[in-house]
């Protein structure tokens, strides 16, 4: 179906770049190595690991680096990775720091506590497909993006029987998953309830308000006058819920084509909205192409509606797509985050800290150690150990026979 022909929007738009977002993959290019480095570690029974064992380690999961650079690359993380000496080998090791340690913990606190949402958003997502079942193995490539742990499997599709039944299909023995009973409380869009906000704050028409989406353009991209008229024409075309069964219907006509198009708009965004971080890569989108008849040309499709979803190429050497929900972003930075998302921001602020205010702490607790009681300069081990943005330093001094702080 080609379905990019059905609307008067050009059939191919150039991509305009939004540095806000840009600048984020850039940040979390970072973030991606510092946590493949983290598993390594954490997989060790002593949760440390030889200097020495980075490199072929590295070249074995294809991180790209040369000899005796993955070592080297260590050292830029000095709130991340500690590199020590171990005491009876003699050799250099390498372990996280407290601070990494404690943004682990918050990770997986935030990750249990909002486990309910999780299971509520792996029911809508599979309640979004036609026959009411997704394949196991596409959810899990994408169950950090709806908040579900690594195992599930076990701890929501099995623990919950009356939402969900696994199943192995007959013929390709691939593993499903499938919605016990499909809830009408559940089928409604997060759009619609941003339409119901903007009709009651701002007293649109309802008219004009019914089918639209919020839209946002980035920076420098050019609106027309015909394309503006395109725009309001396109926003006023019906279409049918993401969460319809729309099997029994005709689609050949023109008419049908423009609704399962803007339908297609309307399941993306319903797709980005259960995600935690509102984002996720263009490759897992299209793990579900088949299951909530998106288009083949998917990339093509979202750029031609710039105003709602960005595209980033940024990250990996433009070889990830990553796609954003344009309204939930302002600056680059989520409108209404959740603990789920503060608690893996943590580590994002872990790597970009310099290392010269690594460099400071060590100094300072040196200090600590080697000053006498009379000229006490103390930082305290909660601030060094348990912040990651706090960071104190408490002393006294006696004068005239009175202390001061």
């Amino acid at each position: 179906m080609h379905m990019s022909q059905s609307t008067s929007f050009p059939k191919k738009q150039d991509r305009v770049r939004d540095h806000g977002f840009d600048n984020y993959m850039e940040a979390e290019k970072k973030t991606r190595k510092v946590l493949k480095f983290q598993s390594l570690i954490l997989s060790q029974p002593s949760q440390t690991l030889p200097i020495s064992r980075f490199d072929s380690l590295a070249r074995r999961l294809g991180l790209g680096f040369k000899e005796n650079e993955a070592a080297a690359y260590l050292l830029k993380f000095p709130h991340v990775f500690e590199i020590y000496e171990h005491p009876v080998l003699r050799i250099l090791f390498c372990r996280l720091t407290q601070k990494a340690l404690l943004q682990i913990e918050q990770e997986k606190q935030a990750l249990h506590a909002q486990l309910p949402d999780a299971v509520t958003r792996l029911r809508k997502l599979v309640m979004m497909s036609n026959t009411g079942r997704l394949r196991l193995e596409h959810v899990r490539i994408a169950r950090k993006e709806f908040g579900l742990p690594d195992d599930f499997e076990y701890s929501v599709i099995l623990k919950y029987p009356e939402f969900f039944r696994l199943f192995d299909a007959r013929d390709t023995r691939n593993k499903y998953i499938e919605i016990v009973e499909r809830d009408p409380e559940l089928a409604i869009c997060a759009i619609e309830k941003v339409r119901e906000r903007e009709y009651r704050e701002k007293g649109l028409d309802a008219e004009d308000v019914r089918f639209s989406f919020l839209v946002n353009f980035p920076p420098g991209f050019k609106i027309g006058k015909y394309y503006r008229i395109a725009v309001w024409k396109w926003q006023r075309v019906p279409y049918w819920s993401p969460y319809e069964n729309v099997s029994g219907y005709d689609l050949r006509s023109l008419e049908a084509l423009k609704r399962m198009e803007k339908r297609a708009v309307a399941t993306i965004h319903e797709l980005l909205s259960l995600t935690v971080e509102k984002k996720i890569s263009l490759e897992r989108i299209a793990h579900f192409r088949m299951a909530m008849n998106l288009p083949k040309k998917l990339k093509d499709f979202l750029l031609k509606h710039q105003g709602i979803f960005y595209v980033s190429t940024r990250g990996n050497y433009g070889k990830l797509h990553t796609v954003f929900l344009r309204e939930a972003y302002r600056k680059g930075e989520l409108i209404e985050p959740n603990d789920l998302y503060l608690a893996r921001r943590k580590l994002g602020e872990l790597v970009l800290l310099s290392s010269r205010k690594a460099k400071v702490d060590k100094e300072l607790v040196s200090h600590r150690r080697d000053t006498e009681v009379d000229d006490i300069v103390c930082v305290r081990p909660d601030y060094m150990e348990n912040d990651v943005k706090d960071f104190g330093v408490e002393y006294e001094i006696e004068h005239d026979g009175r202390r001061e702080g």
